[in-house]
């Protein structure tokens, strides 16, 4: 059977990302792999995240993408940004509290505008959510207030607390990142079955700051094998 990788949030860890990939999972073109958003910011190298990830694109891998929170943060500042000289637009603000000056040096710019475009236009071909047979892959989660939640995309990146309505969904399970679960809790989401959800973000990021945190995940839909990578980025 095609084996299903899903991979949350990266936030520009891209060593580790590597070692996921490479190490722990052993991509093979037969295996379709899914990442749910926030390659950038927080971490060191999100130019290195993307180009790695286009280069598994362009070399025939399955890749399937969704865009996060802090790409929309990154494709609003660069738009905004372009007739802008003096001062920085209002997102470029709000974004800098979140990553921006990590993700900017490591495009090699002091501005969001001067982002190669090809990065730009790669983020806005990402998808808000994807919806398989058996799961529904979000980044953030969804906006079960509404009749229809498919139609509240900014939820779907920005929510942090939602009760799901499976009967909206097709009776489908919702898997997302967003949010860093502690690695028990993760386990106890995919182990028991009891839950409409799967919280698959822990924290790659954290350093040192606490335990049960600091992983890369990927999470194997078919077997329901979870692999955690340490973050070798720092």
């Amino acid at each position: 059977m095609k084996r299903r990788w899903v991979i949350p949030d990266i936030h520009g860890c891209v060593s580790t990302l590597k070692m996921l990939v490479e190490s722990g999972i052993q991509l093979t073109k037969e295996d379709s792999l899914y990442f749910l958003g926030d390659y950038i910011d927080r971490g060191h190298d999100g130019k290195g995240v993307i180009d790695y990830i286009m280069s598994l694109q362009d070399n025939g891998y399955d890749i399937n993408y969704l865009i996060g929170n802090h790409e929309y943060y990154c494709m609003n500042a660069y738009e905004q940004d372009q007739h802008r000289f003096l001062f920085k637009s209002s997102i470029h603000k709000d974004w800098e509290r979140y990553g921006a000056k990590e993700t900017l040096k490591s495009f090699g710019v002091k501005h969001p505008r001067d982002i190669d475009k090809k990065y730009i236009d790669w983020m806005k071909n990402g998808k808000y959510f994807i919806e398989l047979e058996d799961f529904i892959l979000v980044h953030a989660g969804m906006n079960f207030n509404l009749l229809n939640p498919f139609e509240d995309t900014m939820s779907m990146l920005w929510v942090r607390d939602f009760k799901v309505n499976t009967n909206k969904i097709g009776g489908k399970k919702i898997i997302h990142g967003h949010v860093p679960v502690e690695y028990s809790l993760i386990q106890l989401f995919i182990e028991s079955g009891g839950y409409d959800f799967i919280a698959l973000d822990n924290g790659v990021y954290y350093q040192d700051r606490k335990v049960g945190f600091g992983n890369l995940m990927a999470l194997e839909l078919n077997s329901m094998e979870l692999l955690a990578q340490p973050n070798i980025d720092y």
